[in-house]
């Protein structure tokens, strides 16, 4: 197969993929989100780098780099597109729709009876402060967004006041989470088709526990219930692989915070034995024979 990794360039995620590719006897195309170009007209078409998506097996969305509404929306529409041409792709833009917006996937989670933190989406400010004031120790986060950036904790009203201005310059859509008590640590499990191929703890100092700001990783074993619970997780959102994030508190319970539906793997896999790239390939090839 001729498969587009669909991303923001070589890095060591594409490295691990192409590799991965290269030993099932298949092709990695390197293309940019930010390079596609559709063109209508006696037959439909959409390029990337001067390649005709149409034309390759399958595509495997490695990421989708920050970026305005619009571009959000082309970037999806595209891949959109691309299905109903009758190119596989992974994960698919209604996957990639649900795990973008956290309101989405929260909504999607709770709709699964999965446990997931209390939560308020609003557009108005006395909306987000009268959730504060009900929650009173919140995480506020951006509904777009990946990585641990933007996020903040508020536990003072003063604070929050002042933080809710600055979104509301923005005019940006308030997310505010109840900020749930933890020892510090949370478990990422990397799902791939209907098992959990490999997991690892995330620590922190602080209440931020993302590898990209830091978190230290630790192989992590999970219970069937877990598993289940990641598993379950992914399919609320359609995604053929996902990063789930778990929460387990020190009374037993256990949320679900986020599904991520173009997750990296970089730290998990330096704490497991488990090939995460071959595992998405071979997992590929299980959706490019889909009739």
């Amino acid at each position: 197969m001729d498969v587009a990794i669909l991303g923001a360039g070589q890095g060591w995620h594409f490295a691990e993929l192409e590799r991965a590719l290269r030993a099932r006897g298949h092709q990695a195309l390197d293309l940019r989100v930010a390079a596609l170009v559709a063109r209508i007209g006696d037959r439909p078409h959409l390029y990337a780098g001067g390649v005709a998506l149409q034309d390759v097996d399958a595509v495997l969305t490695r990421s989708f780099p920050k970026g305005s509404l619009e571009q959000v929306i082309f970037r999806v529409d595209a891949l959109h597109w691309l299905e109903r041409l009758g190119i596989p792709v992974m994960n698919s833009a209604t996957a990639i729709e649900r795990t973008v917006d956290k309101f989405y996937t929260s909504a999607l989670l709770e709709g699964a009876g999965l446990p997931t933190p209390r939560t308020v989406v609003a557009e108005r400010m006395d909306d987000a402060m009268t959730a504060f004031r009900a929650l009173r120790d919140v995480i506020v986060k951006p509904l777009f967004g990946s990585g641990g950036h933007g996020m903040v904790r508020v536990s003072d009203e003063e604070i929050a006041h002042r933080v809710f201005r600055a979104l509301d310059l923005e005019r940006a859509v308030y997310y505010v989470q109840e900020a749930l008590p933890h020892e510090g640590r949370d478990l990422r499990a990397f799902v791939v088709g209907d098992r959990v191929v490999a997991a690892a703890w995330r620590s922190a100092e602080g209440w931020r526990t993302n590898v990209a700001q830091g978190a230290r990783v630790e192989r992590a074993s999970l219970s069937p219930e877990w598993h289940d619970m990641s598993v379950r997780a992914t399919r609320a959102v359609a995604a053929e692989y996902a990063g789930v994030d778990l929460l387990p508190l020190s009374d037993g319970r256990v949320f679900v915070l986020e599904v991520n539906g173009i997750p990296g793997w970089q730290g998990l896999q330096s704490v497991t034995d488990v090939n995460v790239a071959a595992a998405i390939v071979e997992h590929l090839e299980v959706v490019a024979r889909r009739p």
